[in-house]
C-alpha cells in the first residue's frame, strides 16, 4: 500500500513537473504528497499495535482490525487526493481502529503478564478447597 502511495507521488511529480526535493507546486500534487506522507507517518504505529495485539490478544481480531485499517487508509488517500475535506471520514475511521488495536494490545498484555500472577495466587486457595473435600 505504501508503495502504491509512493508511486502516486512519483506520477504526480512527473505530471506537474515538480522535481525532488520540492514539495510545493500544484495543489493536486500537494494533496497527493501530504496524503502519502500522512499514511507513512502512521504506519509504524499501526504495525506496532497490530503486532502486539496479534501476539498477545488474538491473531484473528488483530488481522480483522488491520484489514479494516488498511481499507480506511486507502479511502483516506483517495479522498485526500480529490479534496482536502474528503479525508476526514476515513481519517476518523482509521483513528478509531488504531484505538481499538491499542485496546486489544493493552488487554492482551495485561492478560499475559497479570493473569498468570492472579492464577498463581488463587492456586493455594484452590488446593485448600480440594483438601477440605
Amino acid at each position: 500500500m505504501l508503495s502504491y502511495f509512493a508511486l502516486q507521488v512519483i506520477y504526480a511529480r512527473r505530471k506537474y513537473k515538480i522535481s525532488p526535493p520540492e514539495t510545493t507546486g500544484h495543489p493536486e500534487f500537494e494533496r497527493i504528497f501530504r496524503a502519502q506522507a500522512n499514511c507513512s507517518e502512521y504506519f509504524p504505529i499501526f504495525l506496532s499495535l497490530l503486532w502486539v495485539a496479534g501476539i498477545f490478544f488474538h491473531q484473528g481480531a488483530a488481522a480483522a482490525c488491520g484489514v479494516l485499517y488498511l481499507h480506511a487508509r486507502f479511502r483516506y488517500f483517495q479522498g485526500y487526493v480529490q479534496a482536502a475535506q474528503g479525508r476526514l471520514g476515513p481519517l476518523y475511521a482509521s483513528a478509531r481502529l488504531l484505538w481499538l488495536l491499542m485496546g486489544l494490545a493493552v488487554a492482551g498484555l495485561l492478560a499475559h503478564f497479570l493473569l498468570p500472577l492472579s492464577c498463581l495466587r488463587a492456586l493455594p486457595w484452590s488446593l485448600q478447597l480440594l483438601r477440605a473435600r
